[in-house]
């Protein structure tokens, strides 16, 4: 789905106060938590995560999911295990009702992602 928000608090207005805003506000928190020097803002009306001029995560409320995009999932290490039970492509994580992030990785693979940029190392598809 797309939203015509200029802001990324804009976005989150238009949420639907549904499952995917829980799911969505949830990713935020820990994309916001470990990586506080990215600049949150709206890119092809979606939540965009970028450092210094260089996105690193996009962040969509779907109709049958949460999109969260990543440059290149395969660049992270043993993503695979850590994405287990997640449907997701190349550079895309969909993120079901029926997910408990809590109980998933995802969290490290975050944290990992936005270190990885840190190291200045190529996440980029």
């Amino acid at each position: 789905m797309q939203y015509e928000a200029t802001s990324p608090e804009e976005y989150v207005e238009l949420l639907e106060n549904d499952w995917r805003k829980e799911k969505l506000l949830q990713i935020r928190e820990l994309i916001l938590k470990y990586g506080p020097e990215l600049e949150e803002g709206i890119l092809y009306k979606m939540l965009a995560y970028s450092a210094e001029g260089t996105q690193v995560f996009g962040l969509n409320a779907q109709k049958l999911y949460v999109s969260l995009y990543v440059g290149s999932i395969q660049k992270i290490e043993n993503a695979d295990q850590l994405l287990e039970g997640f449907n997701y492509g190349k550079g895309c994580i969909r993120i079901k009702k029926t997910v408990d992030i809590s109980k998933t990785e995802l969290e490290t693979f975050i944290k990992q992602t936005i270190e990885k940029r840190r190291a200045g190392e190529d996440i980029s598809c």
